[in-house]
């Protein structure tokens, strides 16, 4: 496929995520008010997306309970600065097992299995303009961790996001999750102008390789919009990678905590690194008013409890 750079892009910040990053740098938020004022100051230095996780305030651990959720977009939308809210739905879903001669039973620390309405409930709270799909199952490096996503639980969130009004964002981290995503376009289950972050480099899915990102890019509908990142080293790289293929770009601590060699980064400082990459390219940063207008969003308040 030739390529199309992309001329007018978005950047989105992942501000916090749920890997186990919080003790290897002082700059992953934690709170509710960390992780709020992160994705301000992320948007301040031009991010028109902010993509949050919760924590747990004093262990730094992942969770998903809905008080947190709830806290984070008050404050978010609260704010001077606009930004598009852009909530997780990828928590609920992780399986760690036991050893390799006693798979069974799951192991209660890192297991944590829910049921689809429970995964959505804090987006039908509130009501940010996109959430999270991962459009399949794979396995994780952190242990014997898999993260799962079967086909049911997929059409059952994916209409309730669609029913609620809020974008899914496809998070695509091997070319059969974008198969996949195809297949709820034809099953009315998505809208046909999906919106997908493409995940490069999570171990064990797609390889940050040119050769399969462009694999990936191949994949991806005429009529779609995409995004894209990297985890680690390569984060920035792939901001230029992304532009000159057609996407629009992701940077933040969830994928990356560095800034250069030995030097740890704050969310703001990576997307103002993003923001030079892109301007440089002779390309434009657009802010979040432009992309609601170009992914048909609707910015709404939270619903009572």
């Amino acid at each position: 496929m030739p390529l199309a750079m992309n001329r007018e892009v978005f950047i989105t910040c992942a501000v916090t995520g749920s890997g186990s990053t919080q003790d290897r740098s002082p700059h992953v938020p934690r709170s509710p008010k960390q992780i709020a004022e992160a994705a301000i100051e992320a948007a301040k230095a031009g991010a028109a997306v902010v993509h949050c996780h919760v924590r747990d305030p004093e262990t730094g651990a992942p969770r998903r309970d809905v008080h947190l959720y709830r806290e984070v977009t008050e404050r978010i939308r609260d704010a001077e600065v606009d930004v598009v809210l852009n909530l997780t739905a990828g928590m609920g879903g992780d399986m760690v097992f036991g050893d390799v001669e006693s798979p069974l039973p799951l192991r209660e620390k890192g297991t944590d299995m829910a049921g689809a309405s429970e995964r959505v409930e804090h987006v039908r709270q509130c009501l940010p303009e996109i959430c999270t799909l991962d459009c399949g199952t794979m396995n994780f490096a952190e242990a014997d961790y898999v993260m799962t996503n079967t086909p049911g639980m997929l059409r059952a969130m994916g209409r309730m996001m669609t029913e609620l009004g809020v974008k899914p964002e496809v998070e695509a981290f091997d070319t059969g999750h974008l198969w996949f995503a195809k297949q709820l376009v034809e099953e009315g289950v998505l809208q046909p102008d999906v919106l997908v972050q493409l995940c490069m480099g999570v171990p064990w899915g797609a390889p940050d390789d040119l050769n399969t990102f462009m694999a990936m890019v191949n994949n991806v509908p005429k009529e779609w919009t995409f995004s894209a990142f990297a985890l680690g080293r390569n984060q920035m790289a792939y901001v230029a990678a992304t532009v000159l293929a057609g996407g629009n770009v992701r940077v933040g601590l969830e994928d990356n905590l560095w800034l250069d060699k030995g030097v740890l980064a704050t969310n703001a400082q990576l997307v103002d690194r993003a923001v030079t990459i892109v301007e440089n390219m002779g390309a434009r940063v657009i802010g979040p008013e432009e992309v609601r207008a170009k992914l048909g969003l609707v910015k709404r308040a939270p619903v009572a409890a």
